[in-house]
């Protein structure tokens, strides 16, 4: 189905989802695949086995970010590929159900990949990936993308599919052809260091916004501070790209393009997962900014997002509006989101 027939509508009410942006939607040219996520007190030993506590198969990847951007009013579009079969399958209805659109036919000759994810009694997170589907797009998929946008369209890329041998260079070939009319976000995630070169670098050379986490942004600049290597990459990408560096419980600091560093601090809570709280982040700021939102306060409200989703148990667990405006209270940051998205 191709996002060019799709049009904003309102989402139902009865979730606490806010009306649609105007013109702007988010496109993730990404991978959404199945989560086998298991609670286990801690990592086993190498050649060990630990029982775990709790066992649960969800769509994720970028199904999360998508999640977060729709439960903020943002129409979306999933731009990745996905397979036959039944883990295909669920991702389809999952989409559906969040009201996400598909651009790109079903693969037939394989299903949708999977992930195991281990979540210990800290919160954190530790993955094994298989690939499906999502792992081989072609060039015909990346025309019926381009084909699929219009002017106002965020373009969302991940570091995952970068990585991917098939996927890497038919995306960076996609995101050097798209009109300047076009933003471009790219999430580095945790396989950066593996991104060949040739692969990385056109990709950053055009994105208009890069978000990562301390980890990502170590391995981007060689900088453990986060700080400094937020206000490295900004240098790096130069003063047409603005730079989000997501610092956990710190919050994040943002670089605006063309601006100075800042620290936008986050909210003290009890994380009980922490699976897919960038997603959240990510999502949220993209919606926010769709939503007319300055960077600054866009970054606040994902820094709520994303202390909201370590909350709950799931990757998918970012907020509606209603749920986000409850969580920050009194916080002025909250009158603020509620004016701008027209609450």
């Amino acid at each position: 189905m191709s996002g060019q027939n799709v049009t904003s509508q309102n989402v139902n009410g009865e979730n606490g989802v806010v009306g649609e942006v105007t013109g702007a939607r988010l496109v993730l040219a990404g991978n959404a695949i199945v989560d086998l996520v298991m609670r286990v007190p801690a990592l086993p030993e190498r050649g060990g086995d630990i029982i775990a506590g709790d066992t649960a198969l969800t769509t994720g990847g970028g199904f999360n970010v998508l999640t977060a951007a729709r439960r903020l009013g943002m129409p979306a579009l999933y731009a990745g590929a996905h397979g036959t079969g039944p883990f295909g399958d669920r991702v389809r209805t999952d989409l559906a159900r969040e009201g996400v659109e598909l651009v790109l036919s079903q693969v037939t000759e394989t299903d949708t990949g999977f992930c195991v994810a281990l979540v210990d009694d800290g919160g954190e997170r530790t993955f094994a990936t298989s690939l499906g589907a999502e792992a081989r797009l072609s060039e015909a998929d990346a025309k019926a993308v381009l084909a699929a946008l219009r002017p106002g369209d965020m373009v969302q890329i991940s570091g995952y599919g970068l990585a991917y041998p098939v996927n890497g260079p038919v995306l960076a070939s996609l995101v050097e052809r798209l009109p300047e009319h076009i933003q471009v976000f790219l999430d580095p995630g945790p396989l950066v260091a593996e991104i060949p070169e040739e692969v990385l670098e056109p990709v950053l050379a055009r994105c208009d916004w890069i978000s990562c986490n301390q980890r990502e942004g170590r391995l981007l600049t060689g900088l453990a501070d986060a700080r400094e290597a937020a206000v490295a990459l900004a240098t790096r990408l130069g003063s047409g790209t603005g730079v989000l560096l997501r610092a956990d419980a710190d919050g994040c600091w943002l670089v605006p393009p063309g601006g100075e560093a800042q620290h936008l601090p986050g909210r003290r809570v009890t994380a009980v997962d922490s699976n897919g709280a960038g997603d959240a982040h990510m999502g949220a700021f993209l919606a926010l900014l769709g939503h007319g939102l300055d960077p600054a306060a866009a970054a606040q409200g994902a820094n709520a997002a994303a202390a909201f989703a370590v909350t709950r148990h799931g990757p998918a667990t970012a907020p509606t509006l209603a749920e986000l405006l409850d969580f920050l209270g009194q916080d002025p940051s909250a009158a603020r989101l509620a004016s701008a998205l027209r609450r």
